[in-house]
């Protein structure tokens, strides 16, 4: 959990956390934010917001994972096609195995 702490004046400061990077997420961080004239800090802090904004928007536009309600719009579906005769005998089908390449 993060860490509160309280400034000199007594008001609570906004939560700290701790991360540990790779070496090439560091420098990209500070690239980024001297392209953008802020602080690292400052930096990673837009970048979470904006992915935690994105992973919310995508976790609501998701189709929930209910199986019968995929099962019943895909029956739906199908029963209001019209019934179409084939025309003909039924072709052979035929199956190959594709080459290994080695």
């Amino acid at each position: 959990m993060a860490t509160r702490q309280n400034s000199t004046n007594g008001k609570p400061k906004s939560p700290r956390i701790q991360v540990v990077l790779p070496e090439l997420i560091c420098e990209q961080l500070t690239t980024l934010a001297e392209n953008e004239s802020r602080t690292v800090s400052n930096m990673a802090k837009v970048l979470i917001q904006e992915g935690i904004k994105n992973y919310f928007a995508r976790e609501a536009n998701s189709p929930k994972a209910d199986p019968t309600t995929n099962t019943d719009i895909f029956r739906n579906t199908l029963e209001r096609h019209s019934i179409k005769r084939l025309k003909g005998a039924p072709q052979r089908i035929r199956y190959t195995k594709k080459s290994e390449n080695k």
